[in-house]
């Protein structure tokens, strides 16, 4: 269904719209303010402007800092306290991205990440979308889907309308915007607002009108916010341009309209070769940021609700929960005994596999979003500005190394004496397995930390290192010596997505273009071969695996692909959801298992 959206642009009077029936609400979105920038002066200006008006509500729609520090949370905290009016907050993704406290601190300073609240007749309701802690598209956590749903069949009464917001628009941006939108059309949303593109639009979403709107900072000097009249006896929605010091400009006017489009028809059932075999093997109620850890008759992951699970590898039922006091995004690392999980409550727990109860903890300085890795009985766990090395029977501190400036997130490689790993200060570090002393370090030459090789596993040789980073960048270090043997930017634009063949003579590299790309770990720098995997745009930073001939990818839409290893022809792709794979990990009998972050666990196995 399409329809006429009316654009005016001649200035309107915003107090004018006062009358029954009639909500007007504030939005702040995008400010991005850090301590003593330009924007934080300009938001203290827009507060003051808002307190002066009588406006109902105040929206604050995600983006309030530009690292999600908690420095930069409690400054910008303390400047929207002086608001006067209600205020209701919701993060965006430059708070959950890059977030110091693993998205704790936001919770913390203003009580939760979603909202709810009525005016007159109309409920508001808000949550948060991602992406969490790694690259990714926008994500509705799926207990969030639930509780939107539980909130609004609860508040929605006969006549009343509702207003969804979000810091993304209900359109691909979220990976799972389709079970969203499904659950907005069961009620009367009149409309969808969301910022993060820093400028104004309109769109359309299965019938739901959707508007962006605009940012704090619109260049040029142009500082500002947005404010919303809607007129629920009429039925129309007003949206104006606020700068700051200037009469309110209306943007857009249009009418609420709840006819909405035709639901969705369901997918073909899809098929895979011969000896393959696909299964689900967990459908969780809550979104599953981590990797999987595996032993003879369990799986174990973390999920956003904070609690480690024990489930049956064949069956997926539960064995025992262990609760946590924030979202899990380290796999749990198995060992004979315990189940270690680094927590982003600042934690490592050592739990019993039998029973699931806690026997030990290490309370540290910063949250763990970081793999770790269990060699020899000795875990291996990157955290926050730290590395740690634990004898995991007897819960000791063998070694520690202090000198990092920023998390570690992907699992280190443990090889012969090295541990190699990198961590978002922008350093490559390879230590002394036995010591923790430090053997060298290498960057890119940026010091932006968000080039860092901070959420790549490195793909490591005997004589050789290999990473790709987000500067869309090949390297090649000397393991000995971390001496740079080559460096190779070209247009595959390989970004976190990497691979060692079973031979050691192959790094395997996802593009930005959905390709895979064979690379020589050698001397010098050769492309091998590519292959399109028919993923389109790509981002996830999913391991790639080679496992009894074949390559596994995955994407970050659900996609599987499966290439064969001596041929590099496509076999085949499979559609396990539509949110991003988590990582690959193979169990004693040769199954594959991956996580999506909307909350499912796959088995792919060959026998």
């Amino acid at each position: 269904m399409k329809r006429v959206f009316f654009i005016l642009a001649a200035v309107v009077a915003f107090s004018l719209a006062v009358q029954g029936g009639v909500v007007r609400l504030a939005i702040l979105s995008d400010v991005h303010v850090t301590p003593g920038n330009a924007n934080e002066g300009q938001l203290r200006e827009a507060v003051a402007e808002i307190n002066a008006t009588d406006v109902d509500a105040v929206m604050m729609t995600g983006d309030l800092t530009n690292e999600g520090s908690d420095e930069q949370l409690t400054n910008v905290k303390g400047i929207l306290d002086g608001i006067s009016h209600p205020l209701y907050v919701i993060p965006g993704n430059h708070e959950n991205n890059w977030s110091q406290s693993a998205c704790k601190t936001f919770n913390d300073l203003w009580g939760s990440d979603r909202f709810v609240f009525t005016v007159d007749q109309l409920v508001v309701v808000g949550m948060n979308c991602g992406p969490f802690m790694k690259m990714g598209d926008g994500h509705i956590k799926q207990e969030d889907l639930l509780w939107l749903d539980s909130i609004l069949n609860v508040m929605v009464k006969p006549g009343m309308k509702v207003l969804s917001v979000n810091h993304y628009p209900i359109l691909d941006d979220l990976d799972n915007y389709r079970a969203y939108v499904d659950i907005l059309k069961k009620y009367p949303v009149i409309t969808h607002q969301c910022g993060h593109y820093h400028r104004w639009r309109q769109y359309e979403t299965d019938g739901i009108n959707g508007v962006m709107v605009r940012a704090l900072d619109m260049g040029g000097g142009n500082y500002g916010y947005t404010l919303m009249t809607i007129d629920l006896d009429r039925e129309w929605i007003y949206v104006y341009n606020k700068v700051i010091g200037k009469e309110p400009e209306q943007v857009y006017a249009y009418h609420i309209n709840l006819d909405y489009d035709t639901p969705r028809m369901p997918q073909n059932q899809q098929t895979v070769p011969a000896g393959f075999n696909i299964q689900r093997v967990v459908a969780d109620n809550a979104s599953i940021f981590t990797r999987v850890g595996l032993d003879d008759k369990n799986i174990y992951f973390g999920n956003s609700l904070g609690y480690c699970k024990a489930v049956d590898k064949q069956t997926g039922a539960q064995r025992w929960q262990y609760k946590t006091g924030a979202m899990l995004f380290s796999r749990p690392a198995v060992d004979g005994k315990y189940v270690v999980l680094p927590t982003s409550d600042k934690r490592l727990v050592w739990i019993d596999k039998q029973t699931g109860r806690a026997k030990w903890q290490y309370d540290a300085d910063g949250p763990y979003v970081a793999d770790g890795v269990v060699k020899d009985g000795v875990l291996y766990q990157g955290g926050y500005k730290t590395f740690q090395a634990w004898d995991v029977k007897h819960h000791r501190l063998l070694w520690q190394y202090n000198d990092i400036n920023n998390y570690c997130q992907a699992a280190p490689v443990i090889d012969g004496r090295d541990v190699i790993f990198g961590a978002w200060d922008t350093k490559l570090r390879s230590l002394d397995r036995r010591t923790g002393t430090l053997r060298w370090q290498w960057d890119n030459g940026k010091t932006a930390n968000l080039y860092s090789p901070g959420n790549v596993v490195p793909v490591v040789t005997a004589d050789h290192v290999v990473i790709v980073a987000p500067d869309r960048v090949s390297t090649c270090l000397n393991r000995s010596t971390g001496e740079q043997l080559w460096r190779e930017k070209n247009d595959n634009k390989v970004r976190e997505s990497l691979g060692l063949s079973v031979d050691g003579k192959v790094a395997y590299a996802k593009t930005m273009d959905g390709e895979l790309i064979a690379m020589s770990t050698g001397d010098k720098y050769e492309l091998l071969w590519k292959v399109d995997l028919g993923f389109g745009y790509e981002h996830a930073p999913c391991i790639v695996l080679e496992h009894d001939g074949f390559i596994y990818c995955g994407s970050r839409r659900g996609m599987l692909a499966v290439v064969n290893a001596a041929t590099h022809e496509l076999v085949f792709t499979y559609q396990l959801g539509t949110s991003e794979v988590n990582g690959f990990e193979v169990d004693n009998r040769g199954d594959i298992y991956c996580s999506l972050i909307e909350g499912t666990i796959w088995r792919v196995f060959r026998h």
